[in-house]
């Protein structure tokens, strides 16, 4: 095992890029991917071109075929990968387009090894997990890094130190410390300081624990960032410096904090950028914050509230909606509001409980993000009906735009039997239907219109007033579009089209002109919202929620009159 302590070589003139690993500890969902997101916000912020990568260690190739409920979120990139939701935040907090190289499973991995065996790359060796496997992460972490001429990658381990699928490439993260030297290498370990009730007092042990474990496969954390409720107290620090062979200043107490993009401003208040700078060999870097802090005020500024319902299928768990949750919140903050989500299941509109839809006027607004499949599609389709004829602002997003159609359909146009074939294959009226180049797919992952297309904004329209142009560019995961043979039937009701991609051939945007804010999308607008600068349609939406007073909040003031 390497030393405690890292002599950064100051003499060293290779710029090959430096890795700052981040892994993770005692339990999952402790913040990784935002300790993450921050230091690579700080390393921006002080004049480092960085980028991340989030390594995941299930099986699957890529997101694209887990349930949502089970994984989370598929944020899509530019280039259509989906990938994990931490891709979406390392966007959002470095405020670039990340590629689907920037997420390594090991599904990826063992298929590049296995073709190039295939291939007899490997002159008849016995393919192994030490080298092969382990050369393939290194090669991929190295080749992303030089490609885009990075000066830091800060890479992001996924599950917990402990592991069984991650132990191949904390492997590998500790040989490229061994051939690139300490100076070009870092380790950020993520851990819990809990507080029992009954005790009242930070616990240390699970962070011992899980550093004993880290130890145990050959790695030293450089870096502990602890996870608490509250500031962790020098005893603590001290406690947990001497145990893990670090020096105080080097372990960054994590304590909550009033949003997420508050925390880079937490870990450089105490010296985070200071201790990456002495172990990494740098200048003493010193972060621009104004702009940024900026940026993050207004999320804890806020005064009043917007209340949204999202209407949605995966609801049992928001970060299957993350993206859509930070895009609200972007568009709420810009306005000096805070946003209230409330997530509800489709399929409490459904069948007998349709009458349960009045519930929906205690609102602001309304959002239907994405979704497949048949199961609460009616309660979407009764949620997209009930916004129209009670005027409530309504926002949909990918399926939330083709349910609106359905339900146009039937509400408006008399297409009592119109559907998705998604929903019924054997529909009378398919409003929404397969696109034609997917009918020869028989692969599920990876087959979907994916990633980011052109789109032709209509000149007049509420579209082109929420986007201030005629073309614009925003991220797609579907299947099913609109069926264009019913254009003439929806646009003589009353419904507006405003925007097509692929020469016409494709419809991207609905609106209603009559609605306080009646507006559906094709594409994936919450991929595209960053803080400090929301996307549009999402940025109109809220606005107009905002105007909304709620049958709620007009009960409440009679009451108080």
């Amino acid at each position: 095992m390497r030393s405690a302590v890292k002599k950064p070589n100051t003499n060293n003139a290779n710029k090959k890029p430096k890795f700052i690993f981040v892994t993770g500890g005692v339990m999952s969902g402790l913040g990784k991917g935002v300790v993450t997101s921050s230091t690579a916000k700080l390393l921006q912020l002080a004049g480092k071109k960085v980028s991340c990568i989030k390594i995941d260690p299930y099986v699957n190739y890529d997101a694209g075929t887990m349930n949502p409920v089970a994984h989370g979120e598929v944020f899509v990139t530019d280039d259509g990968g989906e990938c994990d939701m931490d891709i979406g935040t390392y966007e959002r907090f470095l405020d670039m387009a990340l590629t689907k190289d920037h997420n390594i499973t090991t599904g990826r991995v063992y298929l590049d090894v296995i073709r190039a065996e295939r291939e007899g790359k490997y002159l008849g060796q016995c393919v192994q997990i030490i080298p092969h496997v382990t050369d393939a992460i290194k090669n991929r972490l190295r080749k992303t890094a030089e490609d885009e001429q990075l000066d830091i990658m800060v890479v992001e381990c996924g599950g917990t130190v402990g592991d069984i699928e991650s132990l191949p490439f904390l492997e590998a993260f500790r040989q490229m410390e061994l051939e690139d030297g300490a100076s070009n290498t870092l380790f950020i370990h993520v851990t819990l300081a809990p507080v029992l009730d009954v005790v009242g007092e930070q616990k240390t042990k699970p962070t011992q624990h899980s550093v004993q474990e880290l130890r145990r496969i050959g790695i030293q954390p450089d870096i502990l960032a602890v996870r608490c409720k509250t500031p962790l107290t020098s005893d603590t620090i001290r406690k947990i410096s001497l145990f893990a062979s670090i020096g105080q200043e080097s372990v960054i107490s994590c304590h909550d904090a009033p949003s997420i993009y508050k925390v880079p401003e937490v870990l450089e208040s105490q010296g985070m950028l200071r201790v990456i700078s002495h172990r990494l060999g740098l200048d003493n870097l010193a972060p621009k914050m104004a702009g940024w802090k900026a940026i993050s005020s207004s999320f804890s500024k806020a005064e009043g509230a917007v209340r949204i319902a999202v209407v949605g299928k995966y609801v049992t768990l928001p970060d299957s909606y993350v993206s859509v949750y930070h895009a609200l919140s972007h568009a709420a903050a810009d306005i000096g509001k805070r946003v209230e989500v409330e997530w509800i299941d489709s399929e409490r509109f459904e069948g007998a409980h349709k009458n349960n839809l009045e519930v929906l006027k205690s609102f602001n607004g309304i959002l239907v993000p994405g979704g497949f499949g048949k199961r609460g599609s009616e309660g979407i389709i009764n949620t997209a009906n009930y916004a129209r004829a009670e005027n409530l602002p309504y926002l949909g997003i990918c399926f939330g735009f083709q349910l609106a159609i359905v339900a146009f359909a039937r509400n408006v146009c008399g297409l009592d039997n119109a559907s998705s074939t998604e929903l019924d294959v054997d529909t009378k009226d398919a409003v929404v239907d397969f696109m034609p180049e997917q009918r020869t797919a028989h692969d599920m992952g990876g087959t979907m219109r994916l990633g980011s297309h052109d789109i032709t904004v209509i000149s007049g329209t509420k579209a082109s007033q929420v986007y201030g142009s005629t073309l614009i560019e925003r991220r797609h995961r579907h299947r099913y579009e609109f069926n264009q043979s019913y254009r003439h039937i929806v646009e003589k009701a009353g419904l507006v089209l405003s925007a097509h991609s692929d020469n016409g051939k494709r419809i991207e945007i609905l609106e209603i002109p009559d609605r306080k804010f009646y507006f559906a999308v094709q594409y994936h607008a919450e991929f595209h919202s960053r803080p400090g600068r929301p996307e549009q349609a999402f940025a109109s939406f809220v606005r107009a929620s905002t105007k909304n007073q709620s049958a709620f909040g007009r009960a409440m003031t009679k009451e108080a009159q």
